[in-house]
């Protein structure tokens, strides 16, 4: 977050100060994971019959 050097206690982070914005960063939806919607529809079942 801060690009200091990790620790070893906080690694990859520097702080906790740091690992926890990066964890309030994801609890708020602010990082996403891409989703391939071919993926999603053989995870639901629905392969393509082509």
């Amino acid at each position: 977050m801060c690009r200091h050097a990790p620790t070893s206690d906080y690694a990859p982070f520097c702080s906790r100060r740091c690992a926890n914005l990066d964890l309030q960063k994801w609890l708020t939806g602010s990082y996403v994971l891409p989703v391939n919607e071919d993926d999603e529809a053989k995870i639901d079942g629905e392969e393509d019959e082509s």
